[in-house]
């Protein structure tokens, strides 16, 4: 029942994905953040203080997460083992965006395609830290590439990750993780000391599953018949260009699979930010890599999916 509970939830995710004004969970530790930074920031002023404060942040915002994913899990389980599965079912189709990435680069895909250039910069300025409002043709088709690519790490293999080793509440800690990189974990000054711990945790959650999905994204490469040697050969050679120790493990065997180059120069909140190219600039980028790294996308997470239930089959059977 806990493997069909996963493949139902990745499923769920695949066709429905995140429909607008359901409730989510991830709204709910957004919430949570918000109320949590507000204190912390009241009570620290100092930049040491306030590094304090953003691991009592974390501590709070990850460890009530799992306790209450955990509570109510066992509180449906002990109304009726069904109520209980149908909780594990949202909870783990909750933690999982496919769907959600994949309808976002389509949202900035669209526009540019029809040459409207200011609806995409729009639309891709949801998605992305960085500046878009002066943005070519190419930097935002990079961009878009870029974001699905490194979302495949954070947003399916991840959470599939530690869904197999600590089920649904684990997984749902991770997404608390995740989100608090994503809210406070920046480095210029507003966030560079309360979101210290954040960062860095959330490099250390994705250390392994990073470096699993240059695997994932390389044999996805191969099934959709793009250049598999080269995303795996790129994908190890380019795997440390970028500040973050992670996302270049997602972005590089995407370029390499492309036959495209990544990264470069970006401005983030007013400021440049000079980064190192990711892979050979065989060809120009053009829009249909969008739709490529969303293929690719999903079929590295079916694998995902298969190889996390194969993995729990075969120590369910070893015990």
């Amino acid at each position: 029942m806990t493997l069909l509970a996963w493949g139902l939830a990745w499923l769920l995710d695949l066709l429905i994905g995140d429909p607008q004004g359901w409730p989510h969970p991830v709204r709910w530790i957004g919430s949570l953040i918000g109320v949590v930074q507000r204190a912390v920031r009241r009570c620290c002023r100092s930049d040491r203080a306030l590094r304090l404060g953003g691991g009592a942040l974390w501590l709070v915002v990850v460890g009530l997460t799992w306790a209450v994913a955990w509570g109510v899990l066992a509180l449906a389980r002990s109304l009726h083992p069904w109520l209980g599965w149908a909780v594990e079912v949202w909870m783990i189709f909750t933690v999982l965006a496919g769907r959600c990435l994949a309808d976002a680069a389509r949202e900035v895909e669209r526009p540019l395609r029809q040459g409207d250039l200011a609806a995409s910069r729009e639309k891709l300025s949801w998605i992305v830290g960085r500046d878009t409002s002066q943005l070519r043709p190419e930097q935002i088709n990079r961009a878009v590439v870029e974001t699905v690519a490194e979302n495949s790490v954070d947003g399916v293999i991840a959470p599939l990750f530690y869904l197999a080793i600590g089920g649904a509440p684990l997984a749902m800690a991770y997404k608390a993780v995740n989100t608090l990189d994503s809210m406070v974990g920046y480095k210029h000054e507003k966030y560079r000391a309360i979101g210290m711990v954040s960062a860095r945790l959330d490099d250390a959650a994705n250390f392994i599953p990073a470096r699993l999905g240059w695997l994932l994204l390389s044999a996805a490469a191969f099934l959709c018949r793009n250049d598999g040697a080269a995303a795996l050969r790129i994908g190890w050679r380019d795997r440390y260009r970028h500040s973050s120790p992670n996302c270049a493990w997602a972005e590089a065997p995407v370029a390499g699979a492309l036959g495209i180059r990544l990264g470069g120069p970006n401005d983030y909140f007013g400021e440049r930010v000079e980064k190192p190219w990711i892979g050979d600039a065989r060809r120009d980028i053009a829009v249909d890599d969008i739709s490529q790294t969303i293929r690719l996308m999903w079929v590295a997470s079916t694998l995902a999916l298969a190889l996390f239930m194969a993995a729990r089959w075969l120590a369910a059977g070893a015990l």
